[in-house]
């Protein structure tokens, strides 16, 4: 699993990043899902969604990775309220086969689990030299240990 680490990194990097973008493309299914007590809904989304993108990208920028990593597992949290009150309400989403089913359900649930696993992998140091990097590593100073 160590010697995909850095691949997996990429992988969950362009996935935050794509998903993060879909929170403003396209926000009416993360709205849908929103706890009904929580204030400014369609807010709250784009805020999520700013910070997946932000996240994914610092998972790319191995000065400020592991505080990415950290930063997501705060989002993955964040944001299961959304998770659990689609679970309880069997809220079904538009385009999401079976979405509204307890399969689906008892699926995504723990899934959250697997991504804050995920994002946990990248708090611990990487090998500078092959950690997955958005800019040279041959530009970013010596001094910024990671």
């Amino acid at each position: 699993m160590n010697k995909h680490k850095e691949l997996l990194r990429v992988i969950l990097a362009i996935s935050l990043i794509i998903v993060g973008i879909t929170h403003f493309a396209i926000p009416a299914p993360y709205v849908k899902i929103m706890p009904p007590q929580l204030p400014y809904p369609l807010e709250l989304v784009y805020l999520s969604g700013f910070y997946e993108i932000l996240g994914g990208i610092g998972l790319l920028v191995p000065p400020v990775s592991q505080a990415a990593a950290w930063g997501l597992i705060a989002l993955f949290i964040a944001v299961f309220p959304a998770n659990i009150n689609q679970a309880i309400n069997h809220i079904k989403i538009e385009n999401i086969p079976y979405s509204d089913s307890n399969l689906f359900q008892v699926i995504r649930l723990p899934l959250q689990a697997v991504f804050i696993a995920w994002a946990w992998w990248y708090t611990k140091p990487s090998d500078r030299e092959k950690q997955a990097s958005l800019i040279p590593k041959s530009i970013i100073p010596r001094e910024l240990q990671w």
